[in-house]
């Protein structure tokens, strides 16, 4: 009951690092929690223990499976891989830090630790110079339609893929991905379809270039 109302002020948490620690307003949803549980008064002692201990083991099971990490491998031999989160920087940098994810990427950037956030086009662009690429270049993976797929979109991003393990779009839904996967697993082989479209149609358009200056010729010809 405690952890599940936690659960749920963490999924409303708003949190202006101006005026808060994360570290005290985490140690209140606690506080607040056991009070609304249990009744009584206040006791932040005992709420700051319970943080600091779902905290600890919330980081010490923060893994990247031996798939994604051959994955991520792989990948990046033929692409630039950049991680971009949202989120409290010290939050962010506790997890990437306990996931040892650092050197399958060749930039890490934490929304806290910008002036926006995800789905703001400005960090995206920003990521995009830190790789050296144009967004054009780029694809957008993330499991989040207001934050990831948004974002992508509205920062010009090649493509965008949606991770969603039901493989099912909501009625109504918007944004609308250019793609959607169950797995992250399934990245590389989209990639590759993703790849081969492109060359198809660069080879469509230089012979549609051919045609057309086959059939300028013709013309010319015609008038004289």
């Amino acid at each position: 009951m405690i952890c599940d109302k936690v659960q749920e002020k963490l999924l409303k948490e708003c949190h202006d690092p101006a005026k808060v620690c994360i570290t005290d307003l985490r140690i209140s949803h606690w506080e607040e929690a056991i009070q609304e549980t249990k009744g009584g008064e206040a006791n932040r002692n005992l709420a700051a223990e319970c943080y600091f201990l779902w905290k600890t083991t919330r980081l010490q099971h923060l893994t990247l499976t031996e798939d994604t990490r051959s994955m991520l491998t792989e990948l990046r031999k033929m692409v630039r891989l950049l991680l971009l989160t949202n989120g409290d920087k010290q939050t962010q940098r506790e997890k990437i830090e306990a996931c040892a994810c650092q050197p399958y990427f060749d930039a890490i950037v934490v929304g806290g630790e910008q002036k926006e956030e995800k789905p703001a086009p400005s960090i995206f662009l920003y990521c995009c110079d830190l790789l050296g690429v144009q967004p054009w270049d780029c694809v957008m993976v993330g499991d989040s339609l207001d934050t990831d797929i948004q974002g992508g979109l509205n920062a010009g991003l090649k493509a965008t893929v949606w991770i969603n393990k039901t493989m099912t779009m909501p009625v109504n839904t918007s944004p609308v991905p250019h793609y959607i996967i169950s797995s992250v697993l399934d990245l590389p082989s989209l990639l590759q379809n993703m790849d081969h479209k492109t060359n198809a149609n660069l080879e469509t358009n230089k012979m549609v270039s051919i045609n057309d200056v086959h059939d300028s010729a013709n013309v010319e010809s015609k008038k004289f």
